[in-house]
């Protein structure tokens, strides 16, 4: 029996397919050719079929809006039916936090209601209800994932651009933020997706995070570990930063106000739920993970 993997060139994917087969895990990819088109006899006979592929959230603003419906959505729908008539017995789906909320107030669980405000969180909520309505027969299962800031190898969102700004040896100018925030290493996501495919736990929604939470400025004294060299961190009044930040949108300069929001949000994601129902232990400290990270960082630009 094999694993189906939409999605396998984005950055989970080339994490998690080297990951489950060093696990024993064997493992095919699923084309977004075949995707576009698929049916239960595209799919043959997997075990379980993990849907990464998705429109990621655009932070330059610049997508269509039809673009995250479209393949969040619709690409999603098309591929639960065809599970749904095909032997697999699993489905995992890679959704988002943002599907849950754009802003937390305290600690994220699965019994927030839904109040996304972005079409990439909207998106990626349908896709979720409209897994969470379809009646599904005894002998299956399915795992919605909502991840928080996924990092790892490979990784080059958010984290990868604040890495350059500390490799520069700029102080870094966000330190006035008291800010905490839950990270997800991708070794950590890799693990809790292995746990998934050989675990028989209640389907649901699940979300997935570090178990600890960290600010921003932890976050700088981390990635600058390889560096070996102490990043000055300046405490610039907020609204100085956010003056910078509004010029930065309307000249598309590197500092943006939804970056400042990215790098300075407190956004803390429970992860009790899915950790309970496997009844394990990540296996990555969220310190260790942001180093491997850092670390990595540093070899590609060598």
């Amino acid at each position: 029996m094999y694993n189906l993997i939409s999605g396998s060139g984005g950055f989970i994917g080339r994490n998690l397919i080297p990951y489950l087969e060093h696990a024993g895990e064997i493992c095919q990819v699923l084309p977004r050719t075949v995707l576009q088109k698929i049916d239960s006899e595209l799919l043959g006979a997997p075990k379980a079929i993990i849907h990464l592929a998705g429109k990621a959230h655009d932070l330059k603003n610049i997508s269509d809006a039809s673009e995250y419906y479209q393949v969040n959505f619709e690409l999603t729908k098309k591929l639960y039916e065809a599970f749904l008539k095909s032997d697999a017995s699993i489905f995992i789906y890679i959704s988002s936090v943002k599907a849950c909320r754009d802003v937390v107030q305290g600690v994220l669980t699965e019994e927030f209601e839904p109040t996304p405000e972005t079409d990439y969180g909207k998106s990626k909520l349908m896709a979720e209800n409209y897994i969470m309505r379809r009646t599904i027969p005894v002998e299956k299962k399915f795992y919605i994932l909502r991840p928080c800031m996924i990092h790892g190898p490979g990784n080059k969102g958010n984290l990868n651009l604040l890495y350059k700004l500390i490799k520069k040896g700029l102080p870094y100018p966000l330190g006035a933020y008291r800010n905490q925030r839950s990270f997800l290493s991708v070794q950590n996501f890799c693990f809790i997706i292995r746990e998934l495919l050989n675990k028989n736990i209640s389907s649901g929604i699940y979300n997935v995070a570090d178990d600890e939470c960290l600010s921003t400025n932890e976050v700088v004294r981390l990635l600058s570990q390889p560096l070996e060299r102490q990043v000055p961190i300046l405490k610039i009044p907020p609204v100085v930063i956010n003056m910078i930040a509004k010029i930065g949108d309307l000249f598309a300069l590197p500092l943006t106000t939804e970056k400042i929001s990215k790098l300075t949000e407190n956004f803390v994601v429970d992860n009790s739920k899915i950790k309970n129902a496997l009844g394990v232990n990540l296996p990555l400290s969220v310190r260790d993970g942001l180093i491997i990270t850092a670390k990595s960082f540093a070899s590609q630009e060598k």
